[in-house]
């Protein structure tokens, strides 16, 4: 049968490492952590040799006996505001607002839920001293949120915003998530959701790395929505990512270059640190600035800044699966991943950890 211009290219067509479907691994869902530990830093650990491709497991709280004296972590001070917000119509009807981007003033991008059904226009009484006016759709089929309040903004989402858990944890925010759904260095009001790799250090462990000379320094992610959007063409190249306002400061860069002239390695705490250093790499330096990004890592980019990566267990068909996959292999990645299914690993947000270096 002769072929048709419109007719889908098959997958035998696609590189294996560019097509979606390379990427799904069986998960059983009681794997799926819904609530974190109770020490941070208990978590498990697996270590990925990201050249040899050796594995061993360890404990999260060994990491000292991991790194070495002048590396260089790099970690994302964003800090996760409470996004979700439920209120009622002045004609009765409850609305959910998430919040997304804050636009200017108390003006913000938010998805609003039932969409259809809230006009332009509309008014969500949210709280004693607390409103919204719903505006237009934006291009991404959001729309423009106008909140109206008595003192503080942020005091009256602290007040009234539940935390943005997301939605594998198949639960209701709780109080608790409120310190547990957050870095214990978060500083920069602006995620909506966190930088789970940064999740399992405490105080006194920063404090021992430290002490045996290994060195942090910050950027900034604001982690949108687009972290959980679904990859939907079969060849991954194909996808857009959302874009995400991200910051490497100027002490930052001149710390991360002078470590890579000195030899010494720069190790990103999560897939949002290393975006933000890719972002403003420019021939194997770091520049420093401020940006919007939409910058998609997977394999066949190259990776210029960072030595190694402290991240979390991913979705399976997620970027950031294909992100670790770009850093450490495609083999290496599914075989780690493979073994942490096996040795039953706590996965996702609240779940252990990986060190690839």
């Amino acid at each position: 049968m002769p072929s048709s211009k419109n007719q889908k290219t098959p997958d035998i067509e696609i590189p294996y490492q560019y097509r979606r479907t390379s990427y799904e691994y069986d998960l059983p869902k009681e794997l799926i952590a819904q609530y974190p530990l109770e020490n941070r830093s208990g978590s498990r650990l697996l270590q990925l040799g990201r050249q040899s491709g050796s594995i061993n497991h360890t404990q999260f709280s060994h990491l000292p006996e991991l790194l070495h004296e002048g590396d260089l972590l790099v970690i994302n001070r964003t800090k996760v505001i409470p996004a979700r917000i439920f209120g009622k119509k002045t004609t009765g009807g409850q609305v959910e607002i998430f919040l997304l981007n804050h636009l200017e003033g108390s003006r913000w991008e938010c998805m609003v839920r039932p969409s259809a059904r809230t006009r332009n226009g509309s008014r969500v009484i949210i709280g004693e001293g607390f409103e919204a006016v719903v505006g237009d759709r934006t291009e991404e089929h959001n729309r423009v949120v106008d909140f109206e309040h008595d003192g503080d903004f942020w005091q009256q989402l602290e007040t009234y915003g539940k935390m943005p858990l997301p939605p594998y944890i198949e639960r209701e925010a709780e109080d608790k998530d409120r310190q547990t759904y957050q870095t214990v260095y978060s500083e920069q009001r602006g995620s909506v959701a966190a930088p789970t790799a940064g999740l399992h250090f405490t105080p006194a462990l920063m404090e021992q790395l430290r002490e045996m000379g290994v060195e942090f320094k910050e950027v900034i992610l604001h982690v949108g929505l687009g972290t959980f959007r679904p990859v939907r063409t079969e060849d991954i190249r194909e996808h857009q990512m959302h874009s995400e306002f991200c910051i490497a400061p100027p002490q930052t860069a001149t710390a991360v270059n002078l470590a890579k002239r000195d030899g010494r390695r720069v190790i990103a705490v999560g897939t949002t640190s290393m975006r933000t250093l890719e972002s403003f790499a420019e021939g194997g330096e770091l520049l420093s600035g401020e940006k919007w990004t939409d910058l998609f890592v997977y394999p066949g980019k190259q990776i210029q800044i960072p030595d190694g990566i402290i991240t979390n267990f991913h979705m399976p068909g997620s970027t950031l699966l294909m992100l670790v996959s770009a850093f450490a292999g495609f083999d290496n990645i599914m075989e780690a991943y493979r073994q942490a299914v096996e040795m039953r690993y706590r996965f996702f947000s609240y779940g252990d950890a990986m060190l690839i270096v």
